[in-house]
Parts: structure tokens; C-alpha cells; sequence
């Protein structure tokens, strides 16, 4: 197995298969595997983990031998599947067991677009929340019903299980887990890189075929900017409807519909990232940075942090904000 001698940081593996979508393969060599010598020895390795013997076929008309095999995930802590042969194909009894194997033992499982197939057919997603490509939804729903998939936003997890919509949402969640692993500077690093933002608004419902009114984003948009300003205030959905000059019914649609989110839910993530910025700067004590960025108090401040990141804000502000990132 072939991978970056001179980094120690957590090992990623991307699945290779024949068919492999070569884009979203693409994005996570890119981001995983590039060389960034001005994040230290600390950032990933980066390996590939061939399914099946070569040659490999890829899309674009590439063919290609790989190096090494499925042994790979053993070691993997970050398992991606980028892509899948198609969601009619089934996946294979040794991969779905090496992907069970590799969650039991703490590795974090992530995919782009149609792999949250693989993933699905693990039944790890069971009872939790998953996304993919919003085509693909209803079929995810109807083969895995204990799922509840969600086809508006760009990215989803359930523990350390991550899925990603369309090939280009897989952008979004790869920097969303070096933003997890190294902090906002490095994310905001590897994003400029890419000369993309590192973090999108919105979800996939500005995507889907049916376009959003250019109105309703500009409706709701001096509300967010609003909530933005003033995440510390009491923002019921009465008192965002009213800012709106809206019924409570047309004001979650409509805030849906330009947002791709619930209002609860985009107010909860806008106030996660302020209090990630806060404790990443080290400068208020866990029961003013819950203050400030909406949450309340402290003991909701590690709620969230809990459910969301898998750490508390006191191990974040630890890792985050003493780790140089160049």
C-alpha cells in the first residue's frame, strides 16, 4: 500500500471499482491527497483501496491498474466512496463487511453522490439521516425505508457517517471535514486552492428541476442577513414570519423553497459556526461563546457540539485553536 511517507495524519482511502466515476474520485485525491506542506506532517495520507483486480475502467475512457486492494480499509480511519457503478448495481458481501468492519472499529464512512448506496446497503444508515443526489432520492427511500433521506440539503451525517449530494456537493463535505479534523483556516485554505467558497449556502433545492423563484430569495434574504447580525435573539418562527410580513404557513414554505432548510435548522447551523469561529479565537469562556452565538448556555452549547461534531466545544477549542495550520 503506497502512501505520503512523510505525513502521520489520519488515513484516507478511496474506493476503487470498475466504472469509477472519475470526478468525484478527482475531488478526493485532490483534497486528500495533494501536497500541503504548509498544514504540516500532520495532514492526511492518502491511499486507494481497489474492490476488484485490474485493469479498471473509468469514466472519460480511462483505464487504470491499481496498486492496492480492499486490505486498505483496515488500516483506513476516513473510508470515501466516490461515486458508485450505478444505484441498480448491488454492492458486493466483501465490501459492505469491510465497511461494517472499518465503522466498528471508529473509522468514519463518507459519500459522494451515488455511493450513499454502499453505504445504505450496510445498514449503518438505518434510523438515521442520509442525502445523495436528488434523482436518486426516491429510490434510496424506497430500497432503505429506515432512512430518512433528506433531499434538500448538500450534505448530511449520522455519526461518523457522512453522504454528500450531487458530485459537486462532495466538495462541500470534504472541506467540511477538514474543517472538523483542522479547523476553519485550514478549510478556508484548501477552499481558496479550489477558488470555491468554503462553505455554500443554500441546498440542493436550488438545484432541482423545478428552479426557485428568484422572489423567494428575495424575500427571505434581509431576514437571514438579519438573524446573521443578531444570532443571540429570541428568533421564534412567529417573529421571523412577521419580519417577513408573512402567514406562519407561507413563511416555512417559502423559506424552504429559497433555502433548501428548515428555519429552525439554518438558524441552528449559522449559530454552530458562529460558536466554532468563537472557541476557535479563544477569547470567551464556554458559557459567553453559548451567549453570543445563539445557543444559550453552556450545557446546550456541548448538546450541539455533541450531536453534530462528535466532540465538545472544550476538546474543539483544545484541537482547533493551539494547532498551527500554516
Amino acid at each position: 500500500m503506497k502512501i505520503m511517507p512523510t505525513r502521520t495524519g489520519p488515513l484516507v482511502a478511496a474506493l476503487l471499482y470498475d466504472g469509477l466515476c472519475t470526478f468525484e474520485f478527482g475531488i478526493v485525491a485532490e483534497i486528500f491527497g495533494l501536497a500541503r506542506p504548509e498544514m504540516g506532517s500532520g495532514w492526511y495520507r492518502f491511499a486507494t483501496a481497489a474492490i476488484e483486480q485490474g485493469p479498471l475502467r473509468a469514466h472519460g475512457g480511462l483505464v487504470f491498474m491499481p496498486e492496492t486492494g480492499i486490505g486498505t480499509l483496515k488500516e483506513a480511519d476516513i473510508i470515501v466512496v466516490p461515486g458508485w457503478k450505478g444505484i441498480d448495481h448491488p454492492v458486493p458481501d466483501v465490501l459492505r463487511q469491510a465497511l461494517i468492519d472499518a465503522h466498528q472499529r471508529g473509522a468514519r464512512l463518507v459519500s459522494i453522490c451515488s455511493g450513499a448506496f454502499v453505504l445504505a446497503a450496510t445498514g449503518l444508515l438505518d434510523h438515521g439521516t442520509a442525502t445523495t443526489h436528488w434523482r436518486y432520492a426516491a429510490a434510496l427511500k424506497d430500497r432503505h425505508p429506515l432512512i430518512d433521506v433528506d433531499d434538500r440539503s448538500l450534505y448530511r451525517n449520522h455519526g461518523r457517517i457522512f453522504t454528500s449530494a450531487g458530485s459537486a456537493a462532495g466538495i462541500d463535505l470534504l472541506i467540511e471535514i477538514v474543517r472538523q479534523d483542522f479547523g476553519a483556516r485550514a478549510a478556508n485554505s484548501v477552499a481558496r486552492r479550489l477558488v470555491m467558497p468554503a462553505h455554500r449556502t443554500g441546498g440542493q433545492a436550488q438545484f432541482l428541476e423545478r428552479p426557485v423563484p428568484l422572489s423567494r430569495k428575495a424575500e427571505i434574504a434581509p431576514l437571514l442577513d438579519d438573524m446573521r447580525r443578531h444570532l443571540a435573539a429570541d428568533w421564534t418562527l412567529q417573529r421571523m414570519a412577521d419580519t417577513c410580513h408573512m402567514s406562519l404557513r407561507t413563511f416555512v414554505r417559502r423559506f424552504a423553497e429559497a433555502t433548501g432548510l428548515s428555519p429552525g435548522e439554518w438558524l441552528l447551523r449559522a449559530r454552530m459556526e458562529e460558536a466554532k469561529g468563537l472557541l476557535s479565537g479563544g477569547e470567551f469562556d464556554m458559557d459567553r461563546v453559548a451567549y453570543l452565538s445563539g445557543l444559550g448556555t453552556s450545557d446546550t452549547l456541548r448538546h450541539h457540539f455533541r450531536k453534530r461534531l462528535g466532540i465538545s466545544p472544550r476538546e474543539y477549542r483544545i484541537r482547533f485553536a493551539t494547532e498551527p495550520v500554516g
